[in-house]
């Protein structure tokens, strides 16, 4: 095996990983967790089973659809996400809880910008390593791929982000889970976030040269 496809794949695992630390973060910060997760928790509002599972089952639901609209951005990180984030979450949330309780409003501050930039990073590097990405992050994905106009002009990956967490965010309302500031936060920002550091970070990464 090359060492870019293995630089790929670590890129994935890593990505992942940082994906469900960085939602962890969201949730200790009780500002609100990212749109994804408020849908999620909007779900788990009226089915009450354990959030890892219904996590997973959410996600195997939005990987059918995916399968059928493109199958290009299914792969190792798509069935990582499915199989291990929802799970990840909740660990990494328990860990934070025994290791700081109630950090006050700094801390719950720090804990919410820590989440922000963790997840932004997360999904450029499993972006960046073209190995499949959640099946969520697929639909906004494949939208900007099939470039869609709105008065005249293409509308770009950022865009569409931001429309697809805002609807996210009105779903897990409507359900009856309340976002936080953290939510509306991530929800403008994570998409120009994500191809900031897409751009400045995984990129770059991903073409440097191998030793």
């Amino acid at each position: 095996m090359d060492r870019k496809k293995v630089r790929r794949i670590l890129m994935a695992v890593i990505g992942m990983a940082l994906a469900g630390i960085a939602v962890g973060f969201f949730k200790r910060a009780f500002f609100g967790v990212d749109p994804f997760q408020c849908f999620c928790n909007g779900i788990n509002q009226v089915v009450p089973i354990g959030f890892g599972t219904l996590y997973m089952i959410i996600n195997a639901v939005l990987l059918v659809i995916d399968f059928f609209l493109d199958r290009h951005y299914i792969g190792i990180s798509t069935f990582i996400n499915l199989f291990l984030v929802g799970y990840a979450v909740e660990f990494s949330e328990n860990l934070l809880a025994r290791i700081f309780g109630d950090p006050g409003i700094p801390g719950r501050i720090a804990f919410l910008v820590v989440g922000i930039v963790l997840s932004c990073i997360a999904a450029a590097l499993y972006y960046t390593a073209d190995l499949g990405v959640s099946a969520y992050d697929a639909i906004p994905l494949h939208i900007a791929d099939r470039k869609p106009h709105l008065f005249g002009r293409v509308l770009p990956f950022r865009v569409i982000r931001i429309i697809s967490d805002l609807i996210c965010v009105a779903i897990g309302f409507a359900l009856g889970f309340m976002p936080g500031i953290g939510t509306i936060i991530t929800a403008l920002f994570m998409g120009p976030l994500i191809s900031f550091f897409k751009r400045t970070l995984s990129d770059p990464l991903l073409a440097k040269p191998s030793p």
